[in-house]
Order: structure tokens, then sequence, then C-alpha cells
């Protein structure tokens, strides 16, 4: 899916804006027992706490494409004949109201979910009538062709509050606030089947995790049966370290300066384009930024070969999650320095004496501690 497809998703979860007529809940404590269920009706909720419930949902729909938002795709014979596909099938088409289904995914969240303390699965139905969109993008909303029926699962941790004083302007007084549970911001959670092309496509779902350090590969195996899903940032630690062991001693701050610029121009030239298409790239791409920064053919054929080994040979990555777009850090086991990538030009390696230095230029503006220092 791309960022406009889920961004147009996103935008219904108001109340005047959906068709999600009732919400399924479970709430699981500590020991994975199920605390309490409910089915509850959207209509019979006031306006403030059906918003709240919706804006929770809607954040499962959060974040960056093939960061926290991966695209989960299943094949052939799951689409025919699978237990996944049957039970993720049997809740979209019953609106929720198949309740060995319901009871069927609970127990599955439940049965591989790690996480601390009490937590809330939420379960939602929508019906979307795709509004017809011409070639200038602009929507015909009497024009639509299709009704994309879609679920959204969340799971979110369920906190205690901590006890507070609070002032009760009703009484003009100052009272303690008594201590209750609140419901966070979703963890973990999918919507399927995708929104692909803004048509339904049932060979995929769209699969969230709010820790860009963690996937959840047990949940993604029992809800989807799909092979695990690499992490963004553990995307990045491997290729950093695919990099530096490929170059060995070629590996210099100008070739990973070069590398990482080309990644964040490719960036924002895709950003710049408003293509809606998802930036990514192979290891093919990354051998020509190589090459053009003067790396030897025998190191950029090795970077391809670990590329192929740890990611799967041709695997399109997001340069999102291979590079910081924000800053460049040079770290030693003492010291660590941050740069914005637009004034890498400030920093330079270089040996004085036989002993090796890290050079930043400092004309002006220098500080210890908060105190200016001159530089004779």
């Amino acid at each position: 899916m791309t960022e406009k497809e889920v961004a147009e998703l996103r935008r219904r979860y108001k109340p005047e804006k959906n068709s999600i007529s009732h919400i399924r809940g479970c709430c699981v404590n500590e020991n994975r027992e199920i605390v309490s269920q409910f089915d509850q009706s959207l209509g019979l909720m006031s306006e403030d706490d059906s918003a709240m419930i919706l804006s929770t949902l809607r954040k499962t729909l959060s974040g960056g494409i093939g960061k926290n938002l991966a695209d989960i795709v299943f094949s052939t014979q799951q689409v025919v004949d699978s237990q996944e596909h049957r039970l993720l099938m049997a809740l979209r088409d019953s609106n929720l109201t198949d309740e060995a289904a319901v009871q069927a995914l609970f127990q599955k969240v439940i049965d591989t979910v790690e996480m601390e303390g009490n937590y809330l699965i939420l379960l939602a139905r929508d019906a979307y009538d795709v509004a017809f969109r011409s070639g200038d993008g602009e929507q015909q909303a009497d024009a639509g062709s299709e009704t994309f029926s879609y679920i959204l699962c969340s799971v979110c941790p369920v906190k205690m509050t901590k006890p507070a004083l609070s002032y009760r302007a009703n009484e003009n007084r100052f009272g303690h606030l008594p201590i209750d549970w609140v419901v966070s911001a979703p963890e973990l959670g999918f919507l399927f089947p995708a929104f692909n092309d803004r048509s339904t496509d049932l060979y995929g779902a769209l699969y969230y995790s709010r820790d860009t350090a963690d996937s959840h590969p047990g949940f993604v195996d029992a809800i989807f049966h799909v092979d695990p899903l690499m992490p963004a940032q553990a995307q990045r630690e491997t290729f950093q370290s695919i990099l530096a062991d490929s170059l060995s001693d070629d590996c210099s701050l100008e070739v990973v300066q070069g590398v990482q610029g080309r990644l964040r121009g490719l960036i924002e030239a895709h950003k710049e384009s408003k293509a809606e298409e998802p930036l990514v790239v192979d290891q093919h791409v990354v051998k020509k930024m190589l090459s053009a920064c003067g790396v030897a053919e025998g190191q950029t054929e090795t970077f391809e070969a670990r590329y192929a080994a740890e990611f799967g040979d041709g695997r399109a990555l997001s340069p999102k999650n291979l590079v910081d777009t924000a800053q460049t850090e040079i770290k030693t086991p003492d010291v660590t320095i941050r740069v914005s990538p637009d004034r890498e030009d400030l920093v330079e390696t270089r040996v004085i004496d036989g002993k090796k230095y890290i050079l930043i230029r400092a004309d002006e503006g220098v500080e210890v501690n908060g105190v200016n220092i001159h530089i004779s």
C-alpha cells in the first residue's frame, strides 16, 4: 500500500465518516487471562467516547511505510485454502458476528503477544464506498465503483494512572484524582485485506508495529503465517554491518558520507516528486553508489553477495530504514559527534604524526557546557 492509500483510510476514523457499527473488544491481564469482553455499538456511545475509540484505532494506520507499516503478501495457496486466510475472511464477511472466528483471533493474539501488564484487543469492521479519482487526482464521491470492506485490529497496552492532585472546578476545590486504567496507543495491529491501487486485494494485508526494533514475529506467524519481518532498526544495523565488513579498511568517512548522502538525495527527490509508490532500493542500486564513491569492483561484488545473503537476492528496502535523515553521528568509545547532514563538510579525518584524528572546523559559536569559548 502507498502512503496516500493509508492516509485515505485513516481519514475515515471520525464519527461522521466511517460506517463502523460496533466494536469488539477483549481485555487481557498480565497472566494472559481474559478479564472481560465486549461488543459495543458506536451509535449508542457519546460523541466524545466514539471519537476517542476511533482515534485509538486510527493510530494503527500511522507511521511510515516500510518502517512502522509493512505489507503482508499471501501466497496463492494461502488464499485458496489456508486456516489463517479463512479466519480473516470469516471475520470480515460476518461483520465480526462469527463468534468462533472472533474467539479464535483473540486466542491467537493472547498466545503470541509478549507484553508487560494488561492490554486490550480492539476489532472493527468498516465498509468504504471508494470514491472515483480522476486523472487530476480529484475525487468524485458520487462515482464510486467499489465498496472496500475490511477489518482493523489493534492491540493496546492498558496502564494504571499515577496518583495526582486535581482541581475540581464545579466544587472550587482541590482533591485526589482517583487511580484508573487508561488505554494507551496501539503497540501492534493489522488491516485486512490490503487496499492496493485503491481496491480490495485479498492477497495482502497491512501490518503495524509501533516499535521499529520489534516486529513481534510470533504474532506475524500466527496471524499471517508468512516469513518473519525484519524490523526497521534491524535493517539499518544489518546494512551498516554489511557495508563495514565488505569495504574493510577502505570503509572511510568519505565513502560512508557519499553513500548516505546519495540515499538522502533519493529520499528528498522522491518527496519532491510526490510519487505515490514507495521508494525502495536493492543491492544493485547501492553497488552503483559504492562504485561512484570510488570503491573497487571486488569490494562492491562482496557487498552484493553479503546483501543477498542477509536480506535476500533483490530484496527491496526503504532508504529511510538505512540512513538517518536528521543527523550524521560520528562515534568513538569516548566521544560522540552529531552533525547536520548538510554540514558534513565541517568534519574530516586525518593522520597527524602517526595518530588518527577527527577534525571539526569551528569558526565561531563554540560552547563548552553552555560557556562561549575562544580558540586562539
